[in-house]
């Protein structure tokens, strides 16, 4: 989140501001001109930046995205005798690589009094994604290999809100993940060697996010630090190896989260339902407390029909169910 102040002092002793003022992603106060912000306790990656220009008594906002995927942004004002040139508050999306002007602020009655403060929230991906329901998703390990779900859609233990429709298998650490949807990386975090079953490990996730044709996203995440074996940018197809799967984040044991989701707005994102393909059947909703086995078929629509392991119904006494919530994915606090 970044909120910055901006007041006008009266006409006769104003200072023409001049070039852009970058605002960084971290809480802070701003007096007239470009002054420094407050250091938030923790700076995360300067990835996306709101700069301001001012042209006579307009003020100019822009979003510098320096991701290589979609970041939607939503901007919250309040304002004291401005007026923007479109509704605010206002959230859009804007490509990789580029920077996109907002809006503009101007006085209603010049010869007055104005001021302003506007927060600003950033999330990767983007508002007019649309998934393809047709779409059957092969499940995240290597064909041949079994792992039960541990936390299914609507998971009691965090599976709600954005991560409603989230998966979780108990896996092994260092377990190779695979690429569930054909896509291009979008982004990568691989850092972290830190997590635990508490919320406050919920931001040292290491994850991997994959956008899809369609635009929307996938998510896979707690992995090992120094897991991810792609980089951003990269092609893949489903089935290929993209990392191993770890511990990291909020997280009870050892487990592969996964989820599709799409953005809402500039604080949210949804998780979308969808269906695998799997050792017993294609198109089926995944069930919390089965194990299942997974088959690639790429070459065709038909799917490929074998023996399904059937998990324990109920976990073994002493044993630990793992599961978790990943990186919240939205700044500014970046499960």
């Amino acid at each position: 989140m970044l909120k910055k102040i901006f007041r006008r002092v009266p006409a006769s002793a104003i200072i023409a501001q001049a070039g852009f003022c970058i605002a960084l992603l971290a809480t802070g106060w701003f007096g007239a001109g470009c002054a420094s912000p407050v250091a938030a306790e923790e700076q995360p990656i300067k990835s996306v930046k709101i700069v301001t220009q001012r042209e006579g008594e307009a003020t100019r906002f822009y979003v510098n995205n320096m991701e290589q995927t979609d970041v939607t942004v939503t901007f919250e004002l309040d304002m004291t005798n401005l007026k923007g040139n479109i509704p605010l508050p206002h959230t859009m999306t804007v490509p990789g690589n580029k920077m996109t002007e907002a809006f503009l602020v101007s006085p209603i009655k010049p010869a007055e009094h104005w001021n302003y403060t506007y927060t600003s929230h950033y999330t990767i991906g983007s508002t007019t994604a649309r998934h393809d329901d047709n779409y059957v998703y092969s499940l995240p390990y290597a064909a041949g290999d079994s792992f039960k779900v541990t936390q299914g859609y609507n998971g009691s233990y965090s599976h709600t809100g954005p991560d409603q429709y989230a998966i979780d298998w108990k896996m092994p650490a260092g377990t190779p993940v695979h690429a569930a949807r054909d896509g291009v990386v979008a982004k990568v975090k691989d850092d972290s060697n830190t997590g635990g079953g508490d919320r406050k490990f919920v931001n040292c996730a290491n994850y991997i996010l994959i956008r899809h044709a369609d635009g929307t996203m996938a998510n896979y995440a707690h992995l090992q630090k120094g897991g991810s074996r792609v980089r951003v940018g990269q092609r893949v197809q489903a089935g290929d190896c993209i990392g191993m799967s770890g511990n990291t984040g909020f997280s009870s044991g050892p487990h592969l989260h996964f989820s599709v989701f799409k953005t809402r707005d500039g604080m949210q994102r949804v998780s979308l339902p969808v269906k695998f393909r799997t050792g017993n059947g294609s198109g089926i909703t995944l069930a919390e407390g089965k194990t299942y086995k997974c088959i690639h078929s790429l070459e065709g629509p038909a799917p490929i029909i074998a023996t399904v392991g059937t998990g324990l119904l109920n976990e073994k006494k002493g044993e630990r169910t793992a599961q978790g919530s990943p990186t919240a994915l939205s700044h500014p606090e970046a499960n």
